[in-house]
């Protein structure tokens, strides 16, 4: 693989001083988290309730489910492609700025798709199955027109490299706060329905709005300052979806997150089965998310810590590690006790917040790398391109569960069979914890772009600049 190497005996980099910029306000990076907020109380209802869903209420089967997620996710990360060039080759911007149009104009229709995907149509069961992927595959694409500009945005915002960490961070809190809200007042607002084909479609809506209204205070509230207009040149953004195979820090961190992401959405999709029939508390999902919420800051300072003290690549690493430890060591000895699973899940829960949060500020520096290595800055096609890695993750966490669960021998809503309560404890522990371990051991050895190299680079696109 071809990387460029910098050159450290460059006078004019040598003498260059450290670039200050003015530091962002915690209110404006509080509205940027509020973004992710109002992105998960409609992205969330997919991910932790939609396959139950469909094998429960639409009356769909574990694999036709599950191959919702698959062809839908893998549509929609060939749609995040399309939007991140289109928002690349965005000219003549106005006032509003080159990605918080996006943001306006996108978050209605993409909540009435959220409550769309959880109507359940009285029609035959081919209709339903069409249903399903027509709907789901609607959602993932108004998704990204509003997800890919909100990701591109913070590399907009600022080029310090502690203040894109802190939006990181602010972008996890407003992520985990809405799977928070979501784990906890979801099924308690089904439950107040007699019918929960009813309930769904209602409890999902309030959310919905809710996500209308954190979308716009994200909008009103950020400002963009490094926005670059692409020079109208034939095949330029061809020129730069090729780039990205030089770019070797893009490449590690999208199989890094290939594996990372597939693992948290695999427990997420797989969590509903594992409380309802190995641990017999279907309603355990509101305590495990309180929990996960009080984590959450602990987590937050912790990566603050760590960032600091020993850099965002080891910051991630340390988080992983926990992470996958915790997970067998639930596995191995606490799997069939409540109190004792709630403890543990919990540590592990607070080590997966670090590399949550640090993924935002590697993304952000990897647009500084490519646009150092050759000369284009494109962050709505990396975003884009890196969205479509996650993209294919929650495909396979979502197409998984429903495989797994039909050769595990699921019956939706009878008592299961020993071999299918170990497979559930497989699929929920076992399965996330390797996938977590082989990303680990990639990215220790093989992601090579460190704080110090990011800041070097940065100062030699200024000093690009110049001259």
């Amino acid at each position: 693989m071809v990387t460029a190497k910098l050159k450290p005996a460059n006078k004019k980099l040598m003498k260059f001083k450290e670039i200050q910029e003015p530091k962002l306000k915690f209110k404006e990076k509080l509205a940027y988290g509020f973004g992710d907020l109002g992105n998960g109380m409609m992205f969330d209802m997919g991910q932790i309730y939609l396959l139950k869903f469909f094998t429960d209420i639409l009356g769909i089967s574990p694999f036709y489910g599950g191959l919702v997620f698959l062809v839908s996710k893998i549509f929609d990360a060939f749609v995040d492609t399309g939007v991140g060039t289109m928002v690349d080759n965005r000219r003549n911007f106005g006032k509003k700025g080159k990605f918080r149009p996006f943001i306006l104009y996108g978050t209605i229709p993409l909540a009435l798709l959220t409550v769309l995907t959880f109507l359940s149509p009285d029609i035959s069961y081919e209709g339903k199955v069409i249903w399903a992927f027509a709907t789901y595959m609607l959602f993932n694409m108004a998704y990204s027109f509003v997800n890919i500009p909100y990701g591109s945005l913070s590399a907009s915002m600022t080029i310090n490299a502690e203040d894109r960490t802190q939006l990181s961070v602010f972008r996890n809190l407003g992520s985990q706060g809405a799977m928070f809200i979501a784990g906890i007042v979801v099924i308690p607002m089904v439950n107040l329905f007699p019918n929960h084909a009813t309930g769904y479609p209602i409890a999902v809506g309030l959310l919905a709005i809710c996500g209308v209204v954190f979308h716009l205070i994200c909008y009103k509230g950020v400002k963009e300052r490094h926005t670059v207009e692409r020079p109208k040149e034939k095949g330029i953004g061809r020129k730069a979806f090729l780039n990205l195979l030089k770019n070797r820090p893009f490449i590690i961190l999208a199989i890094y997150t290939l594996l990372t992401i597939m693992a948290l959405f695999l427990q997420q999709s797989s969590q509903l089965y594992y409380f309802q029939y190995v641990l017999d508390e279907p309603n355990l999902v509101g305590i495990v998310s309180a929990l996960n919420f009080l984590v959450l800051i602990p987590g937050l300072l912790l990566t603050t810590f760590l960032s600091k003290k020993v850099g965002k690549k080891m910051t991630a690493i340390i988080g992983v590690s926990g992470f996958v430890v915790f997970q067998f060591i639930n596995f191995f000895f606490f799997a069939d006790e409540t109190m004792t699973f709630l403890v543990v899940n919990s540590l592990a829960s607070l080590f997966l917040v670090i590399p949550n949060t640090v993924t935002w500020a590697f993304i952000a520096d990897v647009v500084e790398y490519g646009q150092w290595q050759t000369g284009i800055r494109s962050e709505g096609i990396i975003y884009s391109s890196y969205s479509f890695t996650r993209k294919v993750s929650q495909a396979l966490a979502g197409f998984l569960p429903g495989l797994a669960l039909t050769v595990i021998g699921y019956v939706p809503n009878v008592a299961q069979s020993a071999d299918t309560i170990t497979g559930l404890k497989v699929l929920f522990f076992v399965v996330p914890a390797t996938a977590c371990l082989i990303a680990l051991i990639l990215f220790f050895f093989a992601y090579p772009l460190t704080d110090h190299r990011h800041k070097q680079i940065v100062k030699e696109l200024a000093i690009r600049d110049e001259l």
